[in-house]
């Protein structure tokens, strides 16, 4: 109970800083009011607690936050704690925000350093994934466009994740010698912050393209895709196999072609797919399959798709419903798609030992129009 009751003070102490946040030019209502609902959920759930279980709470990671907010530096912020609509995905990113006069967007972590993996496990995605998708979102952002974006690791990182950081994004460590770690209470008294954050790194991950000196090898992208091996056939045999209405949705597309490049990360015209994307793309079930295969015999179905044949038959109805070509039209329709290299891999082996000849066309076609970023 005394664990339970140390974390109910924190939240208490961390709605009253809160409360003392500036608002107008430099934090909005609407992020306070984020805030204190955050806080007050966390208060209630730790206050129904009754017995001494072993108790997870977020705390430490809002008081992250809020410490970010309080610094002098840290002005014009739009969202806290939101996610972020990419494509088909959402990311979630802690403030967004201008940090010295930069627009910046930044992620929070307050985990012990031993359970911060670099590439994940069953468990749960890795750090690697999780800022390939912050990057993708950041560039294909188009109002909310950051020049870096900055990890705040509170309880600090662990050897190898910080050179992976700096190793394959070109990560720097933030000096962290401006952030005030005092803060005045009640009657003249000082709470020293740094007892929370004494451990704390600070990651900044620029992306370049700030102005017209950004290139392509900066900002981690690649060329397209471009073929996939073994996933060709005779041009003779393109028109039928591909479909027409998968055929329709690639001319709707820009094509990402290497003299683009260059000014690729300045458009708000991106579009990032994930691999769930990719393969309703390129299915059998979404390119005209779908009423024959449940007009195939049930028997048929079982042999094929083994204990997988209930969510096979759903996609199907989901498909006759509401086709995927007339829902994506309108939303891939004059953009550019983006993918991270670890959906490309992802996609590239489920074709590849799934797939059938038209749907690895199919998937070939399509990464040509797409592009890869590291």
């Amino acid at each position: 109970m005394e664990e339970i009751e140390a974390l109910k003070q924190r939240c208490k102490g961390v709605i009253k800083r809160i409360e003392k946040l500036p608002s107008s030019t430099k934090i909005p209502e609407s992020c306070k009011k984020t805030l204190f609902k955050l806080a007050n959920s966390e208060l209630n759930y730790l206050s129904r607690l009754s017995s001494p279980i072993p108790v997870s709470s977020n705390i430490g990671h809002l008081e992250s936050v809020v410490y970010i907010l309080q610094q002098p530096f840290i002005t014009g912020v739009s969202r806290v704690c939101k996610s972020i609509k990419n494509g088909f995905k959402s990311v979630h990113v802690d403030i967004i925000c201008t940090l010295y006069k930069t627009p910046v967007w930044i992620i929070v972590s307050d985990r012990n350093p031993r359970y911060v993996s670099w590439d994940g496990s069953d468990k749960g995605k890795g750090l690697k994934l999780r800022v390939e998708e912050v990057l993708a979102a950041a560039v294909s952002s188009p109002s909310l466009k950051p020049c870096s974006v900055v990890l705040f690791f509170s309880n600090g990182v662990g050897e190898f994740v910080n050179d992976r950081l700096i190793g394959e994004y070109g990560a720097a460590e933030f000096n962290l010698s401006d952030f005030e770690f005092f803060e005045e209470v009640e009657d003249g008294w000082v709470n020293v912050l740094s007892r929370l954050f004494r451990d704390a790194c600070m990651l900044e991950i620029k992306l370049n393209f700030c102005g017209s000196a950004a290139s392509s090898s900066e900002c981690g992208v690649k060329h397209s895709v471009g073929d996939v091996p073994g996933f060709t056939l005779q041009e003779k045999n393109k028109k039928v196999s591909l479909g027409a209405a998968f055929g329709s949705l690639l001319s709707q597309m820009k094509f990402c072609c290497e003299v683009e490049l260059d000014h690729l990360l300045n458009e708000g015209n991106l579009i990032n797919f994930d691999t769930t994307a990719l393969i309703a793309l390129v299915s059998g079930i979404s390119n005209g399959c779908a009423e024959k295969l449940l007009a195939t015999p049930d028997i048929e179905l079982r042999q094929r798709f083994k204990g997988n044949t209930q969510f096979v038959i759903a996609q199907a109805l989901s498909e006759i419903q509401t086709p995927i070509d007339k829902e994506l039209g309108g939303v891939i329709a004059g953009k550019k798609g983006i993918i991270c290299e670890s959906v490309l891999s992802e996609f590239k082996e489920l074709v590849s030992m799934c797939g059938g000849p038209n749907e690895k066309l199919r998937a070939d076609e399509l990464l040509k129009c797409l592009m890869s970023m590291n």
